[in-house]
């Protein structure tokens, strides 16, 4: 392989993970360890409503060592199990650890139980007190969630089962995605190959390379790619509807248990956000669907179409995509986030060059990109599917972005290193604006500045509005699931297309081959409710580079502190540091004008290039 080649594919970046083993030559070793200290722990059973200050925050730190070991070996596992979900032996490791991990969570659950229920007077004095300041936000989350918790044998029994139930089937999804393969013409793009006109002949490919072609910018190419995408999501559809109803009814169950009212207060009540706060962004999303309408009608004229088709979503507004390599890459996401903050930079420079990161795409190797913040002692890594797309770039930023805020927050210790999901997206987004906007600062040729700001537009537009209309899909099915029974391959499609063209309205002409196309998206499996956090985080993330383009290098510390409080603190506290009022009614409607704004100098733009 040479050298181009290499770099192109970024063929050697892999992360090293050994480290996280902290000198164990097997997690299994971190968990015996782990097994140790929870029989240590039983002691406090029965006590831990009454215990003083002092008392409580040595407990804490035990149980704080105890999970640092456990998060360890299970992100171990995890993480060697993201590079090839088909390999059965890094399955049964990741199963074999989160059985352990999940026993001694079940042996330990009278702790949050106990504390949930001490005297109000008493928890007050105790978290008052400066000795719980590393675990007092947890605590205090601790006590907000006692309406819905159960009594210890049956928090028990739902632990215990809860490792064959809903994360084996979160488990079967990973490893059937996985594996999907797509048939592409033999002239796409490949990293070798040029982009010429397709062949008769085929070639097999990843499904996430076949996704990252409906960025081409020939249209050919793209149908192509839509087509082949159909075609592999195909076999297995019903097995994965069945997946999805299965998961739907399990959570249903949760809720019901618990008495949560709707399906997604257990996910707004561990984000720190009230159902009717939920409900506003949501609302204020839905009220400004014109903007992505206006997008698409405008990247159509660009285009030269009549109308879109949902395969052009995403397309590139260039005449011809170049392919980026990893060097090219890195160099512009270093240089970026050192145009703001020098201390960035550094951590960011030690993702890439310490074996921080695993880029290239490989067979069996988990779809997407993630950040794992791991654990405090330790530090994040980052998981990518480099097919050298100009996206791919701002992929790598807003995933370092999740990396620097991990890193920075890991001084807050195990307990609150981690925010709401929220707040997850807030250093993510901004990181890829501030790599954004340096790109467009260099960039002198109208044609090129209009190519960028369709990027920006699309982005916020797949992070804002398309999330929304994921969330709109997920409240649908879940709603449905409970009401009327399990949900039909069909009715899951009909579901699809319907919440997808409330917000495209006419503008996109949405084609039966769409309608399979909710079927690889995880968060709706493993973390649903989730994906409104994107939209909160997005439009927090645009209203705190607003601060920065008002303030200038004097917003920089407030920034810098936001990300090193991680989660130790209240969304609405957190948002403070860097002047944002979350609890504003009307702060939604200004990150969706900065949306509005964004659109409008595209608008500029493709008129400046001469493409409307």
């Amino acid at each position: 392989m040479s050298t181009t080649e290499a770099d192109l594919t970024a063929a050697d970046v892999s992360w090293e993970l050994e480290p996280l083993l902290d000198g164990a030559a097997t997690p299994d070793e971190l968990i015996e360890r782990a097994k140790v200290m929870a029989t240590e722990l039983e002691a406090y059973r029965g006590t831990v409503a009454t215990l003083e200050a002092g008392e409580l925050a040595a407990m804490m730190r035990r149980l704080a060592d105890l999970n640092e070991l456990i998060s360890r070996a299970g992100h171990y596992g995890m993480l060697r199990f993201t590079e090839n979900t088909t390999d059965p032996e890094r399955g049964a490791m990741m199963q074999r650890l989160e059985e352990a991990s999940t026993s001694i969570a079940s042996q330990l659950v009278f702790i949050d139980l106990e504390f949930a229920g001490a005297e109000d007077d008493h928890a007050a004095a105790v978290l008052a007190d400066e000795r719980i300041d590393f675990c007092r936000h947890h605590l205090e989350n601790t006590r907000r969630i006692r309406p819905h918790m159960l009594s210890e044998p049956e928090e028990t029994v739902l632990l215990e089962t809860s490792v064959s139930g809903a994360s084996a089937w979160v488990r079967l999804f990973s490893e059937l995605t996985s594996v999907i393969t797509v048939e592409l013409p033999d002239g796409s793009p490949d990293g070798d190959s040029d982009s010429g006109p397709a062949t008769s002949g085929t070639r097999t490919a990843s499904l996430e390379e076949g996704l990252s072609l409906l960025q081409h910018p020939e249209r050919s190419i793209r149908a192509a790619a839509a087509e082949a995408v159909t075609a592999g999501l195909q076999p297995g559809l019903r097995t994965r509807a069945f997946i999805y109803n299965t998961l739907l009814l399990d959570k249903s169950v949760q809720d019901r248990l618990r008495k949560y009212p709707t399906w997604v207060s257990s996910r707004n009540l561990a984000n720190e956000a009230s159902d009717e706060s939920v409900d506003a962004l949501v609302t204020a999303v839905v009220a400004r669907y014109d903007i992505p309408r206006r997008w698409y009608t405008l990247k159509a004229r660009a285009l030269g179409l009549d109308r879109l088709a949902d395969y052009d979503r995403m397309a590139a507004v260039a005449d011809l995509e170049q392919e980026v390599g990893w060097t090219e890459a890195t160099s512009v996401v270093r240089d970026a986030y050192r145009s703001f903050s020098p201390e960035l930079a550094d951590i960011v420079d030690r993702f890439i060059d310490e074996r921080w990161i695993d880029a290239p795409v490989r067979p069996g190797k988990q779809p997407g990109a993630f950040c794992a913040y791991a654990v405090p002692s330790h530090h994040p890594y980052v998981l990518l599917n480099w097919t050298s797309r100009s996206r791919d770039v701002l992929t790598l930023a807003h995933e370092l972005g999740h990396g620097v805020h991990g890193y920075l927050a890991r001084e807050q210790g195990i307990f609150h290193q981690t925010t709401p999901l929220t707040l997850a997206e807030t250093a993510s987004v901004f990181g890829e604006t501030v790599t954004n906007n340096r790109l467009l600062d260099m960039l002198d040729d109208p044609g090129e500045r209009f190519a960028l700001l369709a990027s920006v537009v699309d982005d916020s537009i797949a992070t804002v509005f398309r999330q929304v209309a994921m969330n709109r899909f997920e409240q649908a099915c879940h709603n449905e699931r409970r009401e009327a029974g399990e949900l039909s391959v069909d009715r899951f499609g009909e579901l699809w297309i319907g919440t997808q063209h409330d917000m495209m309205g006419d503008s996109v002409e949405l084609s039966e081959h769409y309608r399979s196309w909710w079927s690889y998206i995880p968060h709706f499996m493993g973390t649903p409710g989730y994906v409104y956090a994107y939209a909160y985080g997005q439009l927090l993330a645009l209203s705190v580079y607003a601060r920065y383009e008002a303030d200038g290098d004097d917003f920089v510390p407030a920034y810098l502190d936001l990300l090193r409080a991680g989660g130790s603190r209240s969304p609405e506290e957190l948002g403070a540091i860097v002047g944002c009022d979350l609890a504003d009614p009307a702060f939604w409607d200004a990150g969706l004008q900065i949306v509005d704004s964004q659109l409008q100098r595209a608008e500029e733009a493709a008129v400046a290039a001469g493409r409307v």
